[in-house]
This record gives C-alpha cells, sequence and structure tokens, in this order.
C-alpha cells in the first residue's frame, strides 16, 4: 500500500472531506483509500495509484489559498479528474461560476456541468446531452430565472413534447391542460425550488412565464425570451426543426436530451440525432455532453444506471 504523508500544518478540514468521501474517490480512483493522521494510504493498480497520488497533489495546492474549500470544492476535483483536467483543477477551483436566482446561488457540481452553464451563457442554443440526474433541466431554468429577474429577457418559455411513457392521455382524468401537468412535473419542480410556489404562478398567471406543449410552438415567433426545450430526444425531427426556427430578436434557447430514455415508438427516428449532427459546427452553437459521471442524485442513481448500461452492454 503507497501512502502521501503531508505536514502536520495541513488544514484538518481538507482531510476530513476526504475521509467522508472515501467512498466516493474510491468509486472515481478505482482503489482502496485509509486515512491515518496526516497519512493518506491507498492501493490499487499502478496507473490508478499514480493518477490518484497527481490529483491528491493538485488538490492540496488548490486548497492552500482557498480557506473555503468545500464539498462541491472536492466533488468538482473529482469530476475533473474522471475528465483528464486533473491539471486544471487549481484554476478552475479559483474561477467559481454561480447563478444567483432570487438570492439563491446555484454552483455546477461537476465540470461538465460548469462547461454546460458556460456553453448557455456564452451561446444564443445550447444542447445538454445527458442521462437522468445530470442536472440539465434543473440549471437550465435556473439560468432562464437568472435572466428573467437579472431583465436580460422579457419571459419565459418553456416547452417539451407530450409522448406517452407506457400510459394513455386519454385515460388521465381532466382537460387538456391537467392529462399534460404531469409531464412538466420537473419543470414545476424546479421552478418551484427556486423561486417558490407563489411566485411560480403570479409569473405564469401573467404569461411571464410559459409553460406549454411542443406542438403549441407551431406558427410562433418568440422574441426577447429564453426558451427551454426539455426532453429534446422525444421530438421528431420535423418537429426538432419546427422548434429551432421559433425563436426570434435576443432570444436564448436550451435543448435538453436524454438518449438514453427515448419513448418514441421508433426510437432512431428521434430528431436530436441529427440536431446533433447537422449543427455540432456553426457558430453561435454548442453541444455539452454530460454523462453518469455527473449525475447529482443520490450515489445510488449513478450506480443504478451503471449496472442497467452493463447488462444492456452499453459499457461506460
Amino acid at each position: 500500500m503507497d501512502e502521501i504523508i503531508y505536514p502536520e500544518s495541513i488544514k484538518s478540514n481538507i482531510l476530513d472531506l476526504i475521509q467522508r468521501n472515501t467512498e466516493k474517490m474510491e468509486h472515481s480512483f478505482g482503489i482502496h483509500l485509509a486515512l491515518r493522521g496526516n497519512k493518506i494510504m491507498f492501493d490499487g493498480q499502478t496507473q490508478n495509484k499514480k493518477k490518484f497520488k497527481k490529483y491528491m497533489n493538485h488538490v492540496l495546492q488548490a486548497s492552500a489559498g482557498n480557506t473555503g474549500f468545500n464539498t462541491d470544492d472536492l466533488n468538482m476535483s473529482i469530476s475533473m479528474a474522471e475528465e483528464d483536467k486533473i491539471d486544471s483543477i487549481k484554476s478552475e477551483l479559483n474561477q467559481k461560476i454561480k447563478v444567483v436566482v432570487n438570492g439563491k446561488e446555484v454552483y455546477p457540481k461537476t465540470f461538465k456541468q460548469k462547461e454546460y452553464l458556460k456553453a448557455i451563457a456564452a451561446n444564443d442554443l445550447a444542447f445538454g446531452i445527458g442521462p437522468a440526474g445530470t442536472g440539465k433541466t434543473f440549471l437550465a431554468i435556473a439560468m432562464a430565472l437568472n435572466h428573467l429577474l437579472g431583465k436580460k429577457v422579457e419571459r419565459i418559455v418553456l416547452t417539451r413534447p407530450v409522448v406517452e411513457a407506457g400510459e394513455k392521455l386519454g385515460f388521465l382524468p381532466g382537460d387538456i391542460q391537467q392529462k399534460v401537468n404531469p409531464y412538466f412535473r420537473p419543470i414545476y419542480d424546479a421552478l418551484y425550488h427556486l423561486i417558490g410556489f407563489e411566485k411560480t404562478a403570479e409569473l405564469i398567471e401573467k404569461e411571464i412565464i410559459e409553460i406549454a406543449p411542443l406542438a403549441y410552438m407551431r406558427g410562433r415567433t418568440i422574441d426577447n425570451a429564453f426558451i427551454l426545450l426539455d426532453e429534446g430526444q422525444n421530438t421528431l425531427n420535423s418537429q426538432m426543426k419546427m422548434f429551432l426556427t421559433r425563436f426570434g430578436q435576443n432570444s436564448k434557447v436550451v435543448i435538453t436530451a436524454d438518449i438514453s430514455q427515448i419513448d418514441l415508438p421508433e426510437p432512431k427516428k428521434s430528431g436530436i440525432f441529427p440536431a446533433i449532427k447537422i449543427l455540432s459546427n456553426i457558430r453561435g452553437i454548442k453541444i455539452v455532453t454530460l454523462s453518469k459521471k455527473d449525475i447529482v442524485r443520490h450515489p445510488l442513481v449513478q450506480r443504478i444506471i451503471e449496472a442497467y448500461d452493463n447488462a444492456e452492454g452499453k459499457g461506460g
């Protein structure tokens, strides 16, 4: 077993963070890890040990001048190691990105989430592609509210295709709005979390926030708005093209998609695939691909997705 011995002067909170996140670090680096006083002891394959030792040196350098180094910083550094960005840990942690919404501060928790937020800020059209739990929708809505409350846009338009996933709309109770509302629950949840139920209801009533099925976008030109198409993997090519031609002057568009969960009868006909292929090299458009490493829900979610990927032969 190898070990790294650090001077007693090292900030105890760093070692405490490592101790509390031992299991996560073991999983990420493929090593066995133990702390004994100011010793960090680890074992595993040679290449994994070499990578972990390099990583720890960079983390300690980054934390040396950062008195507020916390769990989010540690998680960000681990995600950077998983993306082979170890050499950039110090510089990236010194350049934090946050989205302020109604006094609340929202931070990206992984390197790819940070790239996603940068893409939204710097481009008129950004794609967030990745599995459930990677923060695609939540971060996009946080950015939308930031733009709205900061008066960068006049309204928010939130839409998604209403595609039945194992249940029929006709069997659900209520009128059409009540029937489609369950499909928008993740969007409502994000809004409630960020600005509360009353503020959400007020903005929707005033039509400053519009939440509607994708079919309602046809024939419109939407100016001065932040527009989110959620669940873009469930569009047909014709629907995707229709949506992409809706936004007008001073509008910003974000499209999220999880290509592992396509609910269309013929998944290969999803409009997300040609959109990514056709638009990938156009100036003003950025496509960010998140992975299971960026899942920020309960740690078991990442393992569940890995287990399903392995069972279905998808591997990493």
